[in-house]
């Protein structure tokens, strides 16, 4: 599939129904999930983090780069990208690195609202918007298809904030974004009220937790749904536990699958 072909399918999965966009943290886990039939990827930024031996936001744009360069080209998928807050505070600098992930060959990328030198702290709306509308520039100065996704992280801060954060996401649907990301929401009625708010432009809902199902927000009327760095959280959590049992002198824990399952998953494009 080559990449105007990616984009083009990425788009059309956005126009109707609901889809689960897994995030996977290094071209294998992309690939399996490519073989195991999604329809698309999102990368993450806390899972490359771990994969780098970092907690996550201690990755540069240089690491996120060439990151999703890999990503894109091991992967027959349209792939998303976690771009954080766009590694840079003013729109200028925002734009310039927009430039540089669409050249990966993603098919879409977010941008948040999360002040980049104050990490706890969110840029205040007129501004998060200013960077959104040279985003939304950016992109269409490549004359690339690419989706921008527009994210608030008001509710990670203070899961109260909903009409706030309703309030970013509809300026942001204004100013040009074609999805909308608010992490954190978690009531069903929240949802639902944002699905409305930005409609007709999708809303992404991000799933770290058990207890609701893909019907259930496919209900409410959500267009996409991600994980962040829950699969990798799996991921880690069952490698920490072989190697408890390992340190406690068993080897339990190492009834997997034979190597050959996943040789015969990579041998495959």
């Amino acid at each position: 599939m080559t990449t105007t072909s990616k984009r083009a399918a990425f788009r059309a999965l956005h126009e109707s129904g609901c889809f689960v966009i897994p995030n996977p943290w290094d071209a294998g886990s992309g690939r399996l999930f490519q073989h195991m039939g999604f329809k698309a990827l999102a990368s993450t930024s806390a899972g490359l983090a771990w994969s780098l031996g970092r907690p996550d936001n201690a990755i540069t744009r240089d690491d996120v780069l060439a990151h999703l360069t890999t990503l894109c080209a091991a992967v027959d998928l349209p792939v998303n990208a976690d771009f954080e807050s766009g590694f840079a505070k003013e729109p200028e600098g925002v734009a310039e690195s927009v430039r540089l992930a669409v050249a990966t060959g993603v098919a879409g990328l977010s941008i948040e609202d999360r002040e980049v030198d104050a990490p706890h702290g969110l840029y205040e709306p007129a501004f998060a918007v200013e960077r959104i509308r040279a985003a939304k520039a950016a992109i269409k100065a490549t004359g690339q298809d690419v989706m921008l996704v527009a994210r608030t992280e008001g509710l990670l801060r203070d899961a109260t904030a909903v009409k706030p954060a309703i309030d970013k996401l509809v300026a942001f649907a204004e100013a040009g974004a074609d999805v909308l990301f608010a992490p954190g929401v978690r009531d069903k009625g929240d949802i639902a009220t944002m699905v409305r708010a930005v409609a007709p432009k999708p809303l992404n809902v991000v799933i770290s937790w058990p207890g609701i199902t893909v019907a259930e927000l496919a209900e409410l009327g959500v267009r996409r749904i991600s994980v962040g760095g829950s699969l990798a959280r799996v991921a880690w959590n069952a490698v920490i536990g072989a190697a408890e049992q390992l340190l406690a002198g068993s080897f339990d824990a190492f009834a997997a699958p034979p190597s050959k399952k996943l040789n015969d998953i990579f041998a495959k494009r």
